[in-house]
């Protein structure tokens, strides 16, 4: 699993859980002065988890307000841009004379280091907790300097569409699902979040040529996959279908893959075997014809998916599912494909 440090402020007494959220937040992204209706009893809850150059934050709080003031001075904060994605609640930002208001599945992106301000106020006027997800990030591991940066200080951006939608995919399943992945795989994943943070922020600077080749080859990949998956059980699917999705030329798709020593075809095959090994290897599933699974995962043809996963297996389906039950009828751990999220 991810390592991840939580933070509780029920942990301790009321009174004292506001000073612990100050510290906090000085420690993890940049000292500020927050108002809070609540800070008389401030129940949040944070969950840091370390992505080797990022780190992603899933935050749950009080309403409340937050100033960083000229008078703090950079010194006093380390130099880490923040992309906070809204999940419950409303709020609003400000920075370099820009402000924004943002509600659910919006992003919001400052400098921690610079004079800024934001509010976030739960649902039912307050009452409700207010949830965010944050990639905190280093200056350093973006690829584009500051100055080209600044236009986009205190604005808001997408989170259902393009890049912004998988990005926000992408640090909703790292927060809530840590468990999944393994704690070897933070670097890997970290390296992710940024091209995919990166690749965004050149789009929305309409610079994206600024931005390295290849952060942009892995941010593209990367989204391939998440459209193939999303796709699976698409018997039409195919490589043509996902270049034309995604506005590249097939051989440029093939290229894309060619890099990951693969293809884009024998990476559909090979995610929709997967799919059916784990359902027929599933003792809740015994009782469906296997012609069902392999339709459910884009293999409508009875004989066509036989021949496929006889060729993989080197046994016929029927057989390879008979071999996965043991005599007290558990299931066996399937292998799979593992992409990235």
């Amino acid at each position: 699993m991810l390592l991840r440090t939580t933070v509780d402020t029920e942990q301790v007494p009321a009174a004292e859980r506001f000073g612990m959220w100050l510290d906090l937040v000085a420690r993890t992204a940049s000292p500020l002065r927050i108002r809070s209706e609540h800070a008389h009893d401030f129940a949040a809850r944070a969950e840091i988890i370390a992505l080797g150059p990022i780190q992603v934050v899933n935050y749950r709080y009080p309403s409340l307000e937050g100033v960083r003031a000229p008078r703090h001075g950079r010194e006093s904060a380390p130099e880490i841009y923040t992309l906070a994605l809204t999940v419950d609640g409303d709020g609003a930002a400000s920075q370099a004379g820009r402000s924004s208001v943002l509600g659910p599945e919006e992003f919001i992106f400052y400098d921690g280091s610079r004079p800024h301000g934001v509010r976030h106020l739960g649902d039912d006027h307050g009452r409700e907790p207010a949830r965010s997800v944050v990639a905190l990030i280093p200056h350093a591991a973006l690829p584009l300097p500051p100055d080209r940066l600044a236009p986009l200080l205190g604005g808001r951006m997408s989170g259902t569409e393009g890049i912004g939608a998988l990005l926000a995919q992408f640090l909703l399943q790292i927060a809530h699902h840590p468990e999944q992945y393994h704690a070897t795989d933070a670097a890997r994943l970290g390296n992710v979040g940024l091209d995919l943070a990166s690749t965004m922020l050149g789009r929305h600077l309409a610079a994206e040529d600024a931005v390295p080749t290849e952060a942009r080859r892995r941010a593209l990949v990367t989204q391939v996959r998440a459209y193939i998956q999303r796709h699976l059980g698409d018997a039409t699917l195919s490589p043509q279908v996902v270049a034309d999705a995604h506005h590249v030329s097939l051989r440029t798709l093939h290229r894309l893959f060619e890099a990951e020593e693969s293809t884009a075809a024998s990476y559909i095959r090979e995610l929709r075997l997967a799919r059916c090994r784990h359902d027929l290897a599933d003792p809740g599933l015994r009782g469906q014809p296997i012609q069902a699974i392999a339709a459910r995962w884009g293999f409508p043809d009875k004989a066509h998916f036989s021949r496929v996963f006889r060729k993989a297996h080197g046994v016929g389906p029927q057989t390879w599912r008979a071999g996965q039950q043991d005599g007290n009828g558990t299931q066996s751990q399937p292998d799979g494909v593992h992409g990235q999220p």
